[in-house]
C-alpha cells in the first residue's frame, strides 16, 4: 500500500492539470498498475485527499477488553479446574469464581471477576490457545482381550442404555505396566455411572478374581446410589464365576461388551483417559508402597475433585444430513449437580452431598493431587535405583 500510494502521489500532480480525455487515460493506466477500483482511484486522486500512511503511534489502538489480567485468571481457573474445555470451563467460571476468591485460591480485582463470569467458551479456548499448546501431553493407548462366560452374559451396544437411569454401571481395568506386562502390577478399577457421570477408583496388585471382586465392591460403598446393572468388557478379571456368582446374590443385571468393541464401553473408556491416565501417568507400579499412595488418592481427593467440579458434557441427539453428523449436548454440569437434579436420590442423601461440597476447596484438592502424585512419582524412581543397585552387585559376583 506505501508503494501504491507513492505511485498515486506523483500520479496526481498529472491527472490534476490534465484534460478529461489524458484523465481517463491516466486512470486507465493506474488501474492496470494497482489494481484498485476506478472509483476508488479517483478519491485518492482528488486534491484533499492524503495518501500518506499513519504511522503505528498516529492510528487509533482498539481497547482490549479481556486484558492479560483476565488471562492470567483465566489460566489459573483452568488448571486448578484440570484443564476443561471451553464449554465446561464457562459453567465453572459462572459458579465457582466467588467461592475461590473468598478461600483467597483467585487473586483478581471485582472487573476481573465480571469479565470471568461473562466470557463465552469460544473466547475462552481463544485465550487459553497458546497455553494449551505448550501443555500438550501425548497419549498412550492399549487394549486388551480375553473371554469368558460369554454365552451366559448377553453383549449391550451403548445405543442400548437408558441414560437418564440411575445406577447402570459401566467398569473396566487400566493397567500400570509401563513398557512391560511381565510379573505382576498394579490396576486401576475404574467405574462409572452412565446418567449421572459419577466415577469411584480402586487400585489393586494384579489381576486376580478375587480381588476384582474385592475392589469392586469396596468402591461400590462409595456412591452415593444403589447399583442396578454392571457391564464391563470381556476380560477375565470380570467375566468369572466369582463375579457372575455375587451379581446373583446382589441381584444386579450383568451384560458386556462386544469383542474389540470399545464404543460399546465408551462412558468408561472416556474416565479411564481423563481421571485415570492424565492422573497416575504411564509408568510400571508394581509395589506395595505404591499401591497405598494411589489408593489413598482415588478414595480421597481425587473421587471428591472429579465428582464435584469437573462438568460433564452430555450428547442429546445426533442426526445425519447428508455426509455430515450433528450432535447436541446438554448444559456442562457436574456429576454432583446431575445427582442433586435427579428425583431417584433421597433428599437425605443429597443434604449429606450438599455438605461434603460446601466444605471442599477444589483448589486446595487440586494442590494435595499433585504432590500425592509427585510423592507417586518420587517412590518409583527410589524402588528402580534400588532394583538398579542389586541387579549391579549381581552382576559383580557372577564375574
Amino acid at each position: 500500500m506505501q508503494s501504491i500510494n507513492q505511485y498515486l502521489e506523483v500520479l496526481r500532480k498529472d491527472y490534476l492539470q490534465s484534460p478529461k480525455k489524458r484523465k481517463s487515460e491516466l486512470l486507465n493506466e493506474a488501474e492496470e498498475r494497482t489494481g484498485l477500483c476506478r472509483k476508488h482511484l479517483i478519491v485518492k486522486l482528488k486534491p484533499g485527499s492524503n495518501l500518506k500512511l499513519k504511522t503505528s503511534e498516529e492510528r487509533k489502538k482498539r481497547k482490549c477488553y479481556y486484558d492479560g489480567y483476565l488471562r492470567t485468571a483465566l489460566v489459573k481457573m483452568w488448571k486448578i479446574f484440570d484443564r476443561p474445555c471451553g464449554q465446561r470451563l464457562k459453567t465453572l467460571l459462572e459458579t465457582e469464581t466467588d467461592k475461590l476468591r473468598i478461600l483467597k485460591e483467585l487473586k483478581c480485582s471485582d472487573e476481573t471477576a465480571k469479565k470471568l463470569k461473562e466470557i463465552s467458551p469460544k473466547t475462552i479456548d481463544d485465550k487459553l490457545k497458546h497455553q494449551k499448546e505448550t501443555e500438550h501431553l501425548k497419549r498412550k493407548y492399549q487394549k486388551k482381550n480375553n473371554s469368558l462366560l460369554y454365552q451366559k452374559i448377553p453383549t449391550k451396544l451403548s445405543d442400548e442404555w437408558d441414560r437418564s437411569e440411575l445406577g447402570n454401571i459401566q467398569i473396566d481395568l487400566v493397567e500400570h505396566c509401563g513398557r512391560s506386562a511381565i510379573g505382576e502390577f498394579i490396576n486401576t478399577l475404574s467405574i462409572t455411572d452412565i446418567a449421572t457421570s459419577w466415577w469411584e477408583g480402586e487400585a489393586i496388585m494384579g489381576k486376580g478374581q478375587i480381588r476384582t471382586c474385592a475392589g469392586l465392591k469396596k468402591a461400590r460403598l462409595r456412591f452415593p446410589f444403589d447399583w442396578k446393572e454392571i457391564h464391563p468388557d470381556n476380560g477375565k478379571e470380570f467375566l468369572n464365576w466369582h463375579l457372575y456368582k455375587y451379581i446373583q446374590e446382589e441381584k444386579l443385571g450383568f451384560s458386556r461388551s462386544r469383542f474389540f468393541k470399545k464404543n460399546d464401553n465408551c462412558f468408561v473408556e472416556q474416565k479411564n483417559k481423563t481421571h485415570v491416565r492424565d492422573t497416575v501417568g504411564h509408568l510400571r507400579y508394581d509395589a506395595r508402597e505404591e499401591l497405598k499412595i494411589i489408593n489413598n488418592l482415588y478414595r480421597n481427593e481425587l473421587r471428591l475433585y472429579k465428582n464435584f467440579f469437573q462438568p460433564v458434557i452430555k450428547l442429546i441427539s445426533k442426526e445425519r444430513i447428508g455426509g455430515k453428523v450433528y450432535r447436541k449436548y446438554d448444559q456442562p454440569k457436574t456429576p454432583y449437580q446431575r445427582i442433586i437434579e435427579s428425583a431417584e436420590v433421597s433428599r437425605k442423601k443429597k443434604g449429606e452431598l450438599k455438605k461434603i461440597y460446601n466444605s471442599l476447596n477444589p483448589a486446595e484438592l487440586k494442590r494435595t493431587i499433585d504432590q500425592k502424585t509427585k510423592q507417586l512419582y518420587q517412590v518409583y524412581l527410589k524402588k528402580n535405583k534400588s532394583e538398579k543397585i542389586k541387579s549391579e552387585k549381581k552382576s559383580n559376583k557372577s564375574k
